[in-house]
């Protein structure tokens, strides 16, 4: 996979202790940046990729770190973000501060995390009606709480 280095601080990504993911970290022009309570900013990664899949099947998915939404409200301002395979630009990270509080994000701070996943292409064809289904058309929690 083709990585462009876009910042002086940026470094290649790598998939650390057998996880699944890489992480994103945000690149600051200064040591911090405070995200204040409801606010949300698009943080760059200092770093370009060419996904670049020859059957066009394979995407980026940016993520959530769980700690940082669990512990300090802070989420993807897109709550997921898509990166396919001919985008080039910069990877950006969108962070919202869900909490009351205000938080300091570092310069290099891991923001976010990506994986790599095989999207199909189905072809759709139109239908006067779907197949039947046990469960049919009952949703928004009709299949239960647990």
């Amino acid at each position: 996979m083709q990585i462009k280095l876009l910042h002086e601080d940026a470094v290649l990504p790598e998939f650390t202790t057998g996880n699944n993911a890489i992480d994103l970290k945000v690149m600051l022009d200064k040591p911090y940046y405070i995200l204040m309570p409801g606010e949300t900013k698009l943080f760059g990664t200092g770093m370009a990729m060419h996904i670049g899949s020859e059957d066009k099947k394979l995407a980026g998915f940016i993520l959530p770190r769980s700690g940082l939404g669990h512990k300090h409200g802070i989420v993807l301002g897109n709550l997921t973000g898509l990166i396919d395979h001919s985008y080039t630009g910069e990877l950006k990270v969108s962070l919202w501060n869900r909490s009351n509080d205000p938080f300091k994000i570092m310069h290099k701070d891991r923001a976010a995390q990506m994986v790599f996943i095989k999207t199909e292409f189905p072809v759709f064809q139109e239908v006067e009606y779907l197949d039947k289904t046990i469960r049919g058309d009952k949703g928004f929690g009709k299949s239960g709480v647990k």
